[in-house]
């Protein structure tokens, strides 16, 4: 895991063009502790920089950026390729490899690229990566992004100079950045508590696409990122020739095609473990790692002393099943508050998953112990773990009783009691249906009842559960295009609950769950990787009938049978509770001070970025207890503390 960046000036040579980029890299030294390098095209005014936290080869054999044996390729990327040395076989097996200086994957991919070119190079590469790619001999420039976009690349053009690097600090370093605030990202981060791709919180820089790539050439001005993989495409093939095993066969398919995933990714030349929360995807992949290994594999977790936020003693349990060497912080909710001051040079623009604090706070902990640690992530989006993949079919075919013009009103009476309220009278009953934390997520339904015509309509309300018309609240602003809006860009899938996971694997999972991780990780200069990410075991995920996933009310069906032959049932059959904190106690509580200071009525008429009139009602409303609006009210306080942050007036 690295950082990278650099920029190229349309008028050719820059001077001090190195110090430059230096400049650029040093904001990236948590992303790359070990190690840094500069490279520049002094003619062509092009420049660099890349900084390494060493994983394969420690050696200086390794370093980046590299240039390839024959001189024409300058390479910079930031993550991990997990079957190169299959791509050197490939090579030496058609006679095309150079004589290897050392064994790292950025040696592979550049002999790659100059026997086989960047696209094919990309197609059989499995693993994470972003890549600068700099063409001495046509004088062009090539970024290209993952599969499912683990890892970030931002670009943009600032004046005559194009700039591009792996997080916008990097950006923000160069002299000629001077990017304003895009009102429309804001108005997504309303919506969403997160900023989609292509957005980014500046005007004119853009995130780079999952699975695509992005060539400049001398004198181009415009940008058109191409697909060189696409979801969309592995989905509706998939859903079209489905897997045609029996029950059995799938169990074995999978537990071959995702043991295979992670033994590539358990190779590393320094300290590797795993995260583990206790549930499902977490267990299954640190059962697998024990399967692989030859002695206790280290596992990390974290317990809060709020009991319903509380996994830590399901992790322990499983722990002990497998015999993990297991680790375990037990955390006061001051340890979390501790960061919020923290977040917004961490994420680097604003971002609103609430749980990006205690998903940093078990990095850390893994990051004393490892240089490396596999995750669960993205097991809820192949097969079928959120509840409302579950729930979304069973609440529109009751919805579609009531008449629309009723709809508000139900919605009325599912909030007259608080989150919190209904979460400790009804808790013990929701949890005996799968159900964790019921109050929060029937204030979420009712706020998504306005409108709903269908379950499109209610999936699409239930994943912009931000404020109800967040485009009015930004002064100046209005609602950008995106995917969630643009129906004809959905997958054509038959089936609306396969809609629902191909558009949260599209949306919610690169722009939330993988940025959270990644800068979560990064900034305790840990790498983590997600085996369930693998090419192959996507392409298997969506090759399965629904009812291997989705079966007798509960999601990922095929994952628990792969996990009866590891672990028994009894220490996972409990309801999904997610990674989060006390959120809405913590604004009427120890955090209100804080954000009492940035919610201010005159601070955000001076700012003159958000309308504080549904600002201030929702603030109060909250403090009185009538409703619980912590996640609506986040996204507010994290832009503010953004803002704050940049040094911009308050």
């Amino acid at each position: 895991m690295c950082g990278l960046t650099g920029f190229w000036a349309k008028d050719g040579d820059v001077a001090d063009a190195g110090a430059i980029a230096l400049a650029m890299a040093d904001p990236l030294r948590h992303r790359g502790p070990n190690d840094g390098g500069v490279w520049v095209d002094a003619d062509a005014g092009f420049a660099l920089a890349h900084r390494r936290l060493s994983i394969l080869d420690l050696s200086p054999a390794g370093r980046q950026p590299m240039l390839s044996p024959s001189g024409r390729w300058v390479l910079a990327y930031n993550g991990e390729v997990y079957n190169h040395l299959e791509l050197r076989r490939q090579l030496e097996g058609e006679s095309r490899a150079p004589a290897w200086r050392g064994h790292s994957d950025t040696e592979t991919l550049l002999a790659c690229i100059e026997a086989w070119g960047l696209e094919r190079t990309l197609q059989a590469s499995v693993g994470m990566f972003a890549i600068a790619l700099w063409d001495r001999s046509e004088r062009a420039l090539t970024l290209a992004r993952d599969r499912m976009g683990e890892k970030p690349l931002y670009y943009g053009w600032q004046g005559g100079t194009f700039l591009f690097g792996s997080e916008l600090k990097a950006l923000a370093a160069h002299p000629a950045f001077s990017a304003s605030v895009d009102r429309g990202a804001l108005a997504l981060l309303l919506r969403h508590n997160y900023i989609p791709a292509p957005y980014s919180i500046y005007q004119g820089i853009q995130k780079l696409p999952t699975g695509s790539w992005l060539r400049l050439e001398a004198g181009q001005r415009e940008l058109e990122p191409v697909a060189w993989w696409s979801l969309v495409d592995v989905a509706e093939r998939g859903t079209a020739h489905g897997f045609q095993g029996t029950e059995v066969e799938a169990i074995d398919a999978l537990e071959g095609y995702l043991g295979k995933a992670v033994r590539g990714q358990m190779v590393a030349d320094v300290p590797l473990g795993a995260l583990l929360s206790g549930g499902i995807d977490s267990t299954v992949i640190a059962a697998l790692m024990q399967v692989a290994s030859s002695r206790p594999v280290r596992t990390f977790t974290i317990g809060f002393e709020e009991r319903q936020y509380d996994e830590a003693a399901h992790a322990r349990a499983v722990a002990a099943h497998l015999g993990t060497d297991h680790t375990e912080l037990r955390l006061a909710g001051s340890d979390a508050l501790a960061l919020v001051p923290r977040m917004p040079a961490m994420y680097d623009e604003p971002f609103a998953d609430s749980s990006q604090l205690p998903t940093h706070l078990v990095m850390a902990l893994a990051r004393q112990h490892v240089t490396v640690a596999l995750s669960g992530d993205a097991g809820d989006e192949l097969f079928g773990g959120y509840n409302r993949y579950v729930m979304g079919p069973r609440t529109w075919d009751r919805i579609r009783r009531i008449p629309p013009g009723l709809r508000g009103t139900f919605g009325s009476l599912l909030t007259a009691l608080p989150a919190t309220t209904m979460n400790r009278w009804l808790g013990s009953l929701a949890g005996h249906v799968g159900i964790a934390l019921p109050g929060d997520k029937a204030h979420k339904l009712a706020s998504a009842l306005t409108g709903v015509r269908g379950l499109d309509d209610l999936y699409v309300a239930l994943v912009s559960g931000g404020w109800r018309d967040p485009g009015a609240m930004v002064i100046g602003g209005t609602m950008p295009p995106n995917l969630l809006d643009d129906r004809a860009r959905w997958p054509q899938l038959d089936d609306p609950v396969a809609r629902m996971m191909a558009l949260d694997s599209m949306t919610y999972l690169p722009d939330d769950i993988l940025v959270k991780v990644d800068r979560a990780s990064m900034a305790a200069s840990l790498e983590t990787r997600a085996p369930f990410l693998d090419r192959d075991v996507i392409e298997f995920a969506w090759s399965l009938p629904m009812h291997m996933k989705l079966r007798d009310g509960n999601g990922k069906w095929l994952l628990r049978q792969l996990l009866d032959r590891h672990v028994p049932r009894t220490l996972l059959e409990r309801p999904k509770m997610g990674f989060g904190i006390p959120l809405d106690q913590w604004l009427r509580g120890p955090l209100r001070e804080w954000a009492e200071t940035l919610l201010a009525e005159d601070r955000l008429k001076r700012e003159g970025y958000l309308d504080p009139a549904p600002i201030r009602a929702t603030w109060l409303r909250h403090q009185r207890g009538e409703a619980s609006f912590g996640h609506r009210l986040w996204a507010v306080l994290m832009f503010q503390a953004w803002l704050e942050q940049q040094g911009r007036p308050a």
